[in-house]
C-alpha cells in the first residue's frame, strides 16, 4: 500500500575517475604535480636566493659600505670574528654589527689603511 519499491531498488555504482572509488594512481597524479609546481615556483627559488644571501655575507670585508636591516649605511673599519663586524657609521662612530644584520652590500670598496684619515670636503668660497 503506503511502500514503495524504492526499497527494493540496488545502491548506485562507486563513481570512477580521480576522487572515485579505490582509484589510487587518480588521486596521486594530482598530488605530484601539484608537489612539482610548489618546489619549482616556491621552494627552489627561496634556496637560491639564501645561497646568494650566505654567499655576500661571507665575502664581506674591511673597506665595504653595508646596509644593516635597521637601516643604517656604514663602512666596515674591521671584522671582529665570522660573526661579527665593527662599522663606522658616522665621523669616530663605531658600532658592532652582526653579519647576519646586514641587509645589501651596495658597494665593495678597497681595504681602507689601518691610519687612514677620511677627507672631508671644503666649502666653496665665493
Amino acid at each position: 500500500m503506503f511502500i514503495t519499491e524504492a526499497f527494493a531498488q540496488a545502491a548506485p555504482a562507486a563513481p570512477v575517475g580521480v576522487f572515485g572509488g579505490g582509484d589510487i594512481i587518480g588521486f596521486m597524479l594530482p598530488m605530484v604535480a601539484i608537489m612539482g609546481v610548489f618546489y619549482f615556483f616556491m621552494i627552489r627559488p627561496q634556496q637560491q636566493k639564501l645561497k646568494e644571501q650566505q654567499n655576500m655575507l661571507s665575502q664581506v670585508s674591511r673597506g665595504d659600505t653595508i646596509i644593516t636591516h635597521g637601516g643604517l649605511i656604514g663602512k666596515v673599519v674591521r671584522v671582529v670574528d665570522d660573526k661579527e663586524l665593527l662599522v663606522e657609521i658616522g665621523e669616530g662612530v663605531k658600532v658592532r654589527v652582526l653579519r647576519q644584520g646586514i641587509a645589501d652590500v651596495p658597494a665593495r670598496g678597497e681595504p681602507a689603511k689601518d691610519d687612514a684619515v677620511v677627507a672631508t670636503p671644503k666649502s666653496k668660497k665665493k
